[in-house]
Formats: C-alpha cells, structure tokens, sequence
C-alpha cells in the first residue's frame, strides 16, 4: 500500500493538515525502512557471491543443482527488495519535499503548493507504486505537481533529495563501473566533491 495510502486513509486528513513535526516523524521512519532494505540487498548480493564462488569449486553435479536453485531463489529475494526500496525511497522523496514546503511556507516563503487536490494525489500514489517509474522520474513528476519548478529556491529543494555532490557521486560510481577511473581515484573525487558541498553549507 502506497505512503499516501497509510498515511491519511484512516484518519480524515489532508496533505495540507499534516504538520511538520508529522512529516518529519514520517520521514524518520521511511529512512529507516530503506535503510533495513539497503542492507538487505547487500547481504543477498554477498550471499550469492559466496554460492557462486563454492559451486564454482563444487564438482558435485546434484550439489551445484541446489547451490544453482539457491542462487535464483536470492536473486529473486533481491530483486523484490530492490523494488521495495525504490517503493520507500520515493514516499521519502515525497514526505521530504512536503515538509520543506511546509516549513518554508511557515517562514513566509513561497517554494510550492501544499492544497493538492484528490487527482493530484492520485496520480502520486500511482507514481509511488510504479516499478517502471523511476526515483529521477518521480522526482521530476513530483515537483511538477508541487510546483517546485521556477519560483523554488534550489538548494532547499536539493535538500529534500540528492545534491550536487550525491549527484556527482552517482556519476563517479557510474565511470567506476565502465573502467574510467581507479577505486582510490573516485574515492578521492567523491569525497571531494562532498567536502566542497559541506564547505559551501558552512559559509
């Protein structure tokens, strides 16, 4: 069941009545939650490393048959993980974005809309519960609908989902990958780009 669905459907309220503290509490425990599935991806992803290394060294056809079942049985485990994690990953994205609307409106701020209508919220829940979409596409849709777009101050909005410097990190991961660059080499570049954002909040 999506956020929006768990959140409001029992108690009569809006997007609109939530207060900050509220969102925030949520938003604890959506970061919470993803953080749980982010580790059980990674403890899958060595778990399969560990069956495929020891049915490489099995001889055994009837043991590497179960280890092969094994394999397939965790792939799978992890693939509905991933999804999960996407799943959570945008109703904190959503619940992010809420409350730093909500508190940059109570700061006479005008950064987006908070009164959204019943197809408004229709349509995120649909987003927040479609594997084909996306956390970049959410986010693009999303702030669309909250129109964050030209009147939004840009690094609070970065506040709510990635920065310059976690999208840079993406990036150097992504070269990591294709061979571009060393391990101590983007480990270097990663930490400065965050070094350069954490200066930058400090000033």
């Amino acid at each position: 069941m999506a956020l929006i669905h768990r959140i409001f459907g029992k108690r009569n309220k809006t997007l609109s009545d939530l207060s900050r503290q509220e969102l925030r509490k949520e938003e604890i425990l959506l970061a919470k939650q993803r953080d749980r599935l982010f580790a059980k991806i990674q403890k899958l992803a060595e778990q399969k490393q560990a069956i495929f290394k020891q049915g490489a060294a099995e001889k055994s056809p009837e043991l590497r048959k179960a280890l092969a079942m094994d394999f397939e049985l965790k792939t799978q485990e992890q693939v509905m993980a991933a999804r999960e994690l996407n799943l959570r990953s945008k109703e904190l994205m959503t619940v992010a974005r809420l409350r730093l609307i909500k508190e940059n409106a109570d700061k006479g701020r005008a950064l987006g809309r908070l009164k959204l209508t019943d197809r408004d919220v229709a349509r995120i829940s649909q987003w927040i519960e479609d594997d084909s979409v996306t956390q970049d596409m959410y986010r693009e849709r999303l702030d669309m609908i909250l129109e964050t777009g030209a009147q939004a101050d840009r690094d609070a909005v970065e506040s709510a989902g990635l920065s310059e410097a976690g999208q840079e990190l993406l990036r150097i991961w992504d070269d990591l990958d294709q061979g571009v660059v060393k391990q101590e080499q983007a480990f270097e570049q990663a930490d400065q780009a965050a070094r350069r954002r954490a200066e930058r909040q400090g000033d």
